[in-house]
Order: structure tokens, then sequence, then C-alpha cells
């Protein structure tokens, strides 16, 4: 199966163990076979994994990236340990992401460590609100 990219002028993409610079030019080309391909903005950095959620996503993504995926299962499942006693309602979407893993679908695991990064800032953004609530000495019954 073919994978049709577009890349913007100065866009960076990895392909295999390639990270490749597109040109001061709109560029257009297919890859062929089966190799990990992230575009720039799905890469996850060291630096930007500083949340739980979003070192879960770096562990999954060095799973998709790595020649043996195994190698990083252990980091990974220590990650989700202590993210889901942190936040068990996301055990449904936890579930989803493992049986990705379990099954090699490691692509699709990624993008559903996506929506993991977006609950988790949901649950921050309530308590960041309820926080302020009790602050100003109202309890989250009472209109605001």
């Amino acid at each position: 199966m073919s994978l049709r990219i577009e890349l913007k002028p100065g866009e960076r993409i990895l392909i295999g163990d390639c990270v490749i610079t597109n040109s001061d030019q709109r560029a257009c080309f297919v890859v062929d076979g089966r190799v990990p391909i992230l575009r720039e903005k799905d890469i996850m950095t060291a630096k930007a994994a500083n949340t739980p959620a979003r070192r879960i996503y770096l562990a999954v993504q060095l799973m998709y990236t790595s020649h043996d995926p195994r190698q990083h299962h252990d980091t990974y499942f220590a990650l989700l340990k202590d993210f889901l006693q942190a936040a068990p309602s996301a055990r449904p979407d936890v579930e989803i992401i493992n049986n990705q893993i379990l099954s090699g679908d490691l692509y699709k695991a990624l993008k559903s460590t996506r929506k993991l990064i977006k609950y988790e800032q949901e649950l921050v953004d309530n308590e960041q609100r309820r926080s302020a609530l009790r602050k100003r000495g109202k309890t989250d019954f009472q209109p605001a």
C-alpha cells in the first residue's frame, strides 16, 4: 500500500530512521512499503513530554519507531500504571491503546494516545476551575 505525502516548505518528516527536511517549495511524494512515518507535528520530543499522558505518547512513539518495540514496554506500562492511579476514569481509553499495542498496530495506538492527552488536559482544566471556585468560597453546586 502506498502513502502519498505532501510537505510544506521547510517541513520535516521522520521516515524509518531518517529525518527528511523539505526544501523551500511544497513537495509531494509517494512512499511504498511498511516503515514508520511521522510528520513533524506528530513527533513528541523528550522536552515536550512534560505531562504523564505526553510521556505515555513518547513511549508509544518510541515503540512505533523502534526495530524492537518490546524494549519500551516496561517503560510504557510503568507510566500507564502511574497514570491510571491518578486518573482511573481513563481506563477505557487506555484499554483501547493497550489492545492496539498488543495487536501490533502502533500507529493507531499513537493516534489513540493523542486522545488521552486531550482527556488529561480536560481533567486538569476541570480541576483548575474547581480550585478557582474554592478560592472564591464557592462550591461546584453554587452558581458562579
